[in-house]
């Protein structure tokens, strides 16, 4: 029974000190996923918690994260983001990109078939995120309309890259011959082999677009193991069959992805994509918008019975379980005479069993053991798996303990029983994981907080700092700075920009010049003088007015000008003795000067005799100047 959300103790919690689970989303085999907030980012993401029983796995959570490590570095559109992987309380999380919308599956119980411009629509986006992924080193193994998601925008996402891979390659080829996958969209060779490759993928988009097209699984069966042996034994139906107006170029290109033989179909998700884009632009609008009319089911390649053959285990999903197909039926009576045909029929049935018989247990099938080839050279490790009759694939990880070029592990590992020929995936050390700091200079804080996480790093110490080119919240400097390599996880604090920083301006009128211009060049700012004028109030050499006033606030390299003081205008007292007052009284004034008069003996002549201050002294502009009369 699923747990209610208010029974579930994940729901509310925090783990890892940074996700809390708001809700569940969806339960399988192998993990819940929940809806979580990065309380970190402040962003929405899909939680997925692996179960218990794959938690208390050492050997699996160690493959699991090496291969969440490889997918997080899957960096496409059409793929959705891994965030973050680890461990909290004994549980392994995975953080994922949340994409809110609906899957391929409910839009195809919804509204299938799809015409073929609508389908092509949802799969080139898939058939996109493939062929990067194959191009990079990546089999998906497990591509399927439950897998590919459809945001409510309209963008369309493939899911689970890299986690499928983890379980698939260590389970598909095990000695027990089970195969993990859904088996309406598993190829032959993972059926047959436990192996897959890109083409293995492509046989599944093949099988998406069937379905998308005719609005049924191309291989239908009472259980998975009847499902999985069409794949081998009985070929995808033709389209026709299923549905009726389908353009024959459409099917042609499905025909080719779903060939039985590997070495038939297109190479990857990309070769796939170029044939459907070919296929749709030949086609008119009304073929791209006609919708197929399905039909009535009739005779396909799948129903045709097979040769008797003897009993044959056929891998399936969760399981191993024997079918057995019939044998020739006796002759009736009054027909021995063709008995004799049936005869051949059963020395050539018994002649392939022989021989199959002498291929799986001492031919080229016959079993073999993956040696132990930890902690060897490369070299070394595909030598050993070329004496054991199998074939070496190598996939670079990183290590801490284990030297570059050698191997960290084997996917099976030593001691797996195998079939010559297959396959042995060697996970060969690159060294230790080291990511470069990225170059966060001048970026929000947020955004410079994403590309750290994204860089599978994490942010550590915050702080603030006024900064005269960098803007208000964004970073002015990182330490370690960028491009500095550091282990995962590992943290990098950061500067964050307050802007320009402010300068208040005192009120400098009346003081030194001198000493106004030195402490505002002191706090940055610029000063220039502007015209020195004459004061009889303010001394010479101090500041008169100022522009802008006091208790303005500036920034660095601002400009204050100053009007400085000459000091008092200063005028000469002219020499204007002997002359009459009147006359040396206009002479004054005409200077500026103000004039009193003193009659020491009284005004008997009217001539001046002296002028305080004396002639040719130099006084202020305005002065009084005293005349003595007589």
């Amino acid at each position: 029974m699923v747990t209610s959300v208010a029974q579930d103790p994940l729901i509310g919690s925090e783990v890892d000190r940074r996700y809390r689970p708001l809700e569940r989303l969806a339960d399988g085999g192998m993990a819940t996923v929940y809806l979580a907030l990065d309380t970190r980012l402040d962003r929405e993401v899909a939680l997925k918690v692996l179960h218990a029983h794959l938690a208390a796995d050492p050997q699996f959570v160690s493959r699991f994260r090496r291969e969440a490590r490889s997918a997080a570095r899957l960096a496409h559109p059409n793929i959705v983001a891994v965030h973050d992987q680890f461990e909290d309380g004994g549980q392994e999380f995975l953080a994922m990109e949340y994409v809110p919308g609906r899957t391929l599956r409910d839009v195809l119980d919804a509204e299938g078939p799809l015409s073929p411009g609508r389908a092509g629509q949802l799969l080139l986006p898939v058939l996109d995120a493939l062929g990067y992924a194959h191009s990079a080193g990546f089999v998906h193994r497990d591509v399927k309309p439950e897998n590919v998601l459809i945001r409510d925008d309209g963008a369309v996402k493939l899911a689970d890259f890299g986690l499928a891979r983890t379980i698939t390659s260590r389970t598909a080829t095990s000695a027990t011959g089970v195969v993990l996958g859904t088996a309406a969209y598993l190829s032959p060779e993972q059926v047959e082999r436990g192996v897959a490759d890109a083409r293995s993928d492509v046989y599944a988009a093949g099988l998406i677009l069937f379905e998308a097209l005719t609005g049924t699984k191309a291989m239908v069966g009472d259980n998975p193991i009847h499902v999985a042996y069409q794949h081998v034994h009985g070929g995808v139906p033709r389209l026709s069959d299923r549905a009726s107006g389908i353009p024959a170029t459409v099917a042609e290109v499905v025909t080719r992805a779903t060939d039985r033989d590997p070495d038939r179909r297109p190479a990857d998700g990309a070769a796939l994509a170029r044939l459907v884009r070919e296929a749709l632009r030949g086609l008119t609008p009304a073929e791209l918008d006609g919708r197929p009319e399905p039909v009535s089911p009739g005779p396909s390649r799948q129903t045709t019975a097979p040769l008797p053959l003897p009993v044959t285990s056929v891998p399936a999903v969760g399981r191993t379980t024997e079918i057995v197909t019939p044998g020739p039926q006796p002759p009736y009576a009054g027909r021995r005479h063709r008995l004799w045909p049936w005869v051949l029929v059963l020395v050539l049935l018994a002649a392939l069993a022989g021989g199959a018989t002498w291929a799986f247990r001492v031919g080229p099938l016959s079993p073999t053991t993956v040696p132990a080839l930890a902690g060897r050279p490369v070299a070394a490790a595909l030598a050993s798996l070329e004496a054991a009759h199998l074939s070496g694939q190598r996939t670079d990880v990183y290590s801490e303990t284990v030297p570059a070029g050698t191997v960290v592990d084997s996917d099976p590992t030593a001691g797996t029983r195998l079939r010559r020929g297959q396959a042995v995936t060697l996970e060969v050390s690159k060294g230790p994981e080291r990511h470069t700091v990225p170059t966060v200079v001048g970026q929000p804080q947020a955004a410079a907080a994403a590309a750290i996480a994204d860089a599978h790093l994490s942010v550590g110490a915050v702080t603030q700092d006024w900064s005269e080119t960098v803007a208000a919240g964004a970073v002015i400097s990182s330490n370690p700075r960028a491009g500095t390599p550091l282990k995962p996880g590992a943290t990098v604090s950061i500067v964050v920009s307050k802007g320009r920083q402010p300068i208040p301006l005192r009120d400098w009128t009346g003081k030194a010049a001198n000493a106004a211009t030195a402490a505002l060049q002191a706090a940055g700012l610029t000063v220039t003088i502007g015209d020195r004028r004459f004061s009889s109030t303010v001394a010479n050499g101090a500041v008169i007015s100022q522009n802008p006033p006091g208790g303005t606030t500036l920034h660095r390299g601002d400009t204050v000008t100053l009007v400085v003081s000459k000091g008092p205008e200063l005028v000469q007292v002219p020499d204007v003795r002997r002359l009459q007052e009147s006359v040396a009284k206009a002479e004054l004034e005409a200077l500026g000067f103000t004039v009193t008069t003193d009659y020491p003996i009284g005004d008997f002549f009217g001539t001046v005799r002296a002028t305080d201050p004396s002639p040719g002294a130099m006084v202020p502009k305005g002065s009084t100047v005293t005349m003595t009369v007589v």
